[in-house]
């Protein structure tokens, strides 16, 4: 039997946290379906997203098991920067797992770390998340632009194999970092969960709608609430996830304040990953014109549970009109978003169960594999390799 391989991964957030959505369910997906071939140790906040106060039955600046791993719950101040450089240093790994391009804490000062010897130099897979998308960038862009350069200037992502999950992903990392080693490997999605068939009964001129995922402008909730103010019928939208933008959330509560009556929005709050299922088998529509994407598991979760989508086309899930199970448009042309709300407030049950049940099988084909895991697990294998040609070279 192979060996196998011992991964350091570096955080922002892990179970039992869930507001980050997508970032979380990433890395447990990965430690879930790879644990035959990769052995995970993750070091991670002692918190939610949003969240001061540490987590409930968890051993703070400890390891603790958590299902198939170990996970290190690091606290909040400047002693911690110094328990992560030993951390790194005392963990005993082959390569480390760095889940985002720009967390100060979990990649940029590990790198910086690394590019001035105070810890090892293991080889290193870098994942972005769609961090580095146009639509992405865009938002604090002078900040972001001024570190990519800063840290292409000095080196300190050099010699890191970067994971792309697409094509497009590949094609925004080589804009800025030409010469990079790039893997392009797609996430591992979540298993699919049990069809619940809780929604009402979808009439012509009805509409019930969600938007799940953090507030924030990435997400562009403001722009679906733009969409909206131009249809006809009865549409009812629940809000649902963490305001992790406080001052961007009042100006969509400013917006929600303008729309017309016979649109109905309500904040609903956070959602743990166990209820999404549950939210998204109410609907009949997840609008969700988010400015960038590298994967987008909340889509998956929305089809699985057999929830039509209408999404930007700053995602992987694309022609989904001709596929039969919703929507990805340009955010350059917001009445194509208008028309399609219409045509759904428009649809009657019949027509709604076609999409229905094209968007659940569709989810259900777009799993797991195990060619994906075989090619996820190479990931690994190639950082240590490339490192290792490297060393001799």
């Amino acid at each position: 039997m192979a060996k196998r391989i011992r991964a350091l991964t570096l955080c922002d957030y892990y179970l039992p946290g869930y507001k980050a959505g997508g970032l979380v369910r990433t890395v447990v997906n990965m430690v879930e379906q790879l644990n035959g071939a990769i052995s995970f140790s993750i070091i991670t906040r002692d918190c939610d997203l949003g969240n001061d106060t540490a987590y409930e039955n968890v051993c703070v600046d400890q390891w603790n098991a958590v299902g198939p791993t170990r996970v290190f719950y690091l606290s909040n101040g400047w002693r911690s920067l110094l328990r992560l450089r030993y951390l790194i240093s005392d963990t005993s790994c082959d390569v480390i797992y760095l889940n985002s391009l720009f967390s100060p804490r979990f990649t940029i000062l590990p790198l910086l770390l690394r590019r001035l010897g105070f810890v090892p130099r293991h080889p290193f897979i870098l994942a972005p998340r769609g961090e580095l998308s146009p639509g992405a960038l865009a938002i604090k862009s002078a900040k972001k632009r001024l570190y990519l350069r800063t840290a292409s200037m000095i080196g300190l992502l050099r010699g890191g194999l970067w994971q792309a999950s697409t094509k497009f992903e590949e094609e925004d990392i080589r804009r800025w970092f030409p010469n990079a080693r790039v893997q392009v490997v797609q996430d591992i999605p979540g298993k699919a969960p049990a069809l619940l068939n809780a929604r009402d009964t979808k009439y012509p001129g009805e509409l019930n709608m969600v938007f799940l995922s953090r507030i924030c402008r990435k997400k562009n909730l403001d722009g679906a609430l733009r969409m909206l103010a131009g249809v006809r019928g009865h549409v009812r939208f629940d809000i649902y996830g963490p305001k992790e933008d406080l001052v961007y959330w009042k100006d969509c509560e400013q917006l929600i304040e303008h729309l017309p009556g016979h649109i109905e929005v309500r904040y609903r709050g956070t959602v743990s990953h166990e209820e999404v299922n549950r939210v998204f088998s109410r609907a009949h529509l997840f609008l969700f014109p988010t400015h960038g994407e590298n994967y987008g598991h909340v889509i998956h979760e929305s089809l699985l549970a057999g929830c039509p989508v209408l999404i930007s086309d700053q995602t992987p899930w694309r022609n989904l009109r001709r596929l039969g199970i919703g929507w990805d448009l340009s955010l350059v042309h917001p009445k194509a978003f208008g028309d399609a709300l219409q045509h759904c407030v428009d649809l009657n049950e019949e027509k709604f169960l076609e999409l229905s049940r094209a968007a659940r099988k569709y989810g259900l084909t777009s799993g797991v594999d195990d060619n994906l895991k075989k090619e996820n697990t190479r990931l690994f294998s190639n950082a240590i390799a490339a490192s290792a040609i490297e060393k001799r070279a």
